[in-house]
């Protein structure tokens, strides 16, 4: 083949990007060695856990973001009085840089990690009472977080409380906790096939026309520049 591209709707080991304790491999940069390794000459993925992961690779990496699909639904869905509730500190320049496109408030869930999987929240800084909060986050897994995120910001009088997330992994016992939470909805695209059992609460939008654009770019020897919103 002249040219490999691996198309990786979503980069596994993504939140192993650092050494956050000791005798802690970083996963993602050991990934990254083994698609070069096997021949890849060039990875196309969305919404990566940290953009720096980029920097992993001695290859170029294409990093779409979902935000477009997203962004689409919530205005034909014209809520009113919303707010996008980031769920950390780090999530706070995705949910700005959403609100600022949706024309709305922000808040942000200031929490402490206890260990991996399970946080405490702290602290609630900006506009929730009753409003319709939407927490937005990079993905979604045992949704531990995000349902103690929902029930803080329930109880700080918000009316209808809605999650998206771009990467849906639901393992252990997230179904539960979603469907046992204030969560109305929980978006997420389809960059993850969906979970043997799953919710009534989950929507599914497709990133297709997103990925397909891209490959055809890339095949064609175009710019996808103007795909990275």
């Amino acid at each position: 083949a002249r040219r490999i591209t691996a198309v990786m709707p979503y980069y596994g080991y993504a939140r192993q990007d650092r050494k956050a304790e000791p005798r802690v491999p970083i996963t993602a940069k050991l990934v990254a060695n083994l698609l070069t390794a096997a021949g890849a000459n060039r990875i196309l993925t969305v919404d990566l856990h940290a953009g720096q992961i980029q920097g992993f690779f001695d290859i170029p990496v294409d990093h779409l973001y979902a935000n477009p699909v997203f962004l689409d639904y919530f205005r034909r869905q014209n809520y009113k009085n919303l707010v996008v509730v980031s769920p950390d500190a780090g999530g706070v320049e995705r949910c700005r840089a959403f609100a600022k496109r949706l024309d709305c408030d922000l808040a942000i869930v200031d929490k402490r990690r206890t260990r991996p999987n399970e946080s405490s929240v702290m602290n609630i800084i900006g506009p929730v009472g009753n409003r319709t909060a939407l927490i937005l986050d990079d993905l979604v897994d045992t949704a531990g977080t995000l349902t103690k995120v929902a029930r803080a910001i329930k109880e700080k009088g918000a009316r209808r409380i809605l999650a998206a997330a771009t990467h849906g992994v639901f393992s252990g016992e997230a179904i539960k906790l979603l469907e046992n939470s204030p969560i109305e909805e929980m978006i997420v695209s389809d960059s993850i096939p969906a979970p043997v059992t799953s919710s009534a609460k989950i929507r599914r939008l497709s990133i297709a026309s997103l990925l397909s654009q891209a490959i055809v770019n890339i095949h064609r020897d175009k710019s996808v520049s103007r795909l990275f919103v």
